[in-house]
């Protein structure tokens, strides 16, 4: 006889039928359906099999205490959405931290150095000598830019500098057809990718060669040729795009991922949130990147959250996660390959912190020194620049020298100073191009704003630029 019992109720009653007749039994297993019919509910179900009824008593008496609700709290579960649920009869709080912190992944130390048995994944001379050059390239056109600003022949600026590390070498561990969603402070990734300087300088110049058509501020990239989404300036609102372009790799069968990019400031949006649930209920192949640089413009990550980093948000979410020194490259290689293989191939999201620290100013329109020590910031520029602790390793390598050093800086200097000189003179995009590229057909709001400028800049000839063509 099998039975299933679907209330409290029907339990109890079967309980109790089996007691009784443990001791007196049954004549014959028709005489114990129609007891059972007689004493149960009307609305339990009974189904009955050809089996002994004694079968049937001796094997429901031995699990009597169960049925009867006799187990310890502890051995019992709650079969509940995302697994099964264990009970405790003391009420248990999860602390809000762990007593030991994340800790951290590198592979050099900060003389550049490598610890004893770090695993990392294996680079070349030839990628090796890449990755450090480009981070050297990046150094160069961001000091040029912002002196150029300074002198202002530029309208805005925003550095990278101490961050160079977390650009290229993960940039070296993607692909080509791994789809960028960056903040702005990741030139070095469009750098790396094949960018040009003169391409750089074209949109910083905002003239008419540049992709968007000077109507983007100066440092908001993108390419479509390079699979690298155009800076957006609003805070982490490239996250939630990246999962959606994730999920459509994801349908299509591609063998890639999406990169997004974020500061520690940036997770406290709400995007941010949503972001990595989207991604973790959907399996997205998305890597996110963080660079907790220790700042979100003035504010410090003390003021910024209470958890222990970034890191440990991955989880709550049910996303694999991981820290990582941002000023090792080779850590940030060896962490940014791994994810990317593990999010490809088991189809799902990785967190990936990057600790590192912010030398220059937010942007061009800050002063950094209002809100913390130039000791600090001079601390962080020498005892851990990511540039000299990668050259360290090259060097004992032997795949870099001081004469390597001295061309390659003066190369892309010369090469960085006539691209500015080019770009500077080149004309600036039509003021149609304010109206176009939006609606097929100009709509009339739209039409009319066209001509008020231009019965404005009639009228007053002398505060329109000269160098941008009507």
């Amino acid at each position: 006889m099998a039975l299933h019992l679907r209330s409290s109720s029907s339990k109890s009653a079967f309980v109790n039928i089996l007691r009784h007749n443990l001791c007196f039994g049954f004549g014959s297993p028709s005489h114990a359906t129609r007891h059972l019919r007689r004493n149960l509910p009307h609305d339990a179900p009974i189904r009955v099999s050809q089996n002994p009824i004694s079968r049937l008593c001796n094997t429901m008496a031995e699990k009597l205490s169960s049925i009867g609700g006799h187990e310890d709290a502890s051995n019992q579960v709650m079969d509940f959405p995302g697994g099964k649920v264990t009970f405790t009869p003391e009420p248990q709080f999860i602390s809000e931290s762990n007593k030991e912190r994340v800790p951290c992944y590198r592979v050099l130390d900060d003389n550049g150095q490598q610890i004893t048995n770090s695993q990392f994944v294996q680079i070349s001379e030839e990628l090796a000598v890449k990755i450090y050059s480009d981070m050297v390239t990046l150094q160069i056109m961001d000091n040029i830019f912002y002196e150029a600003q300074r002198q202002g022949r530029l309208s805005f600026y925003a550095t990278a500098i101490g961050e160079e590390a977390i650009n290229i070498a993960s940039a070296a561990a993607l692909t080509p057809e791994d789809v960028i969603f960056p903040q702005y402070r990741e030139p070095g990734v469009l750098l790396w990718r094949g960018f040009t300087l003169q391409e750089f300088a074209n949109q910083c110049f905002g003239n008419k060669s540049d992709y968007g058509k000077g109507r983007q501020m100066p440092v908001h990239y993108g390419s479509n040729k390079l699979n690298y989404f155009t800076v957006s300036a609003t805070i982490a609102t490239q996250l939630p795009n990246a999962v959606g372009a994730a999920y459509s790799l994801k349908m299509d069968k591609k063998d890639a991922c999406t990169v997004t990019y974020f500061g520690d400031g940036g997770s406290s949006e709400g995007d941010f949130h949503g972001a990595l649930n989207f991604a973790a209920v959907m399996e997205a192949p998305v890597l996110f990147i963080c660079r907790n640089n220790g700042w979100a413009i003035s504010t410090p990550t003390s003021d910024q959250f209470r958890s222990d980093g970034v890191v440990v948000k991955g989880r709550a979410y049910g996303i694999r996660s991981i820290r990582v020194d941002g000023n090792d490259a080779l850590a940030m290689y060896s962490a940014v390959h791994s994810a990317r293989e593990m999010a490809i191939r088991e189809q799902r999201p990785i967190l990936i912190e990057a600790l590192t620290y912010r030398v220059g100013h937010h942007s061009t329109s800050d002063d950094s020194t209002r809100y913390r020590s130039a000791e600090e910031i001079e601390w962080w520029n020498k005892a851990r620049n990511p540039l000299s602790r990668f050259r360290n390793w090259i060097e004992s390598k032997g795949w870099w020298s001081d004469e390597a050093e001295s061309d390659l800086r003066s190369r892309i200097k010369k090469e960085m100073l006539e691209a500015l000189r080019v770009s500077e003179k080149t004309e600036k995009p039509n003021l149609e191009n304010m109206f176009s590229d939006v609606y097929d057909v100009p709509p009339s709001n739209l039409r009319e704003q066209e001509l008020l400028v231009r019965q404005t800049i009639k009228s007053h000839p002398q505060d329109y630029p000269s160098d941008v063509p009507l």
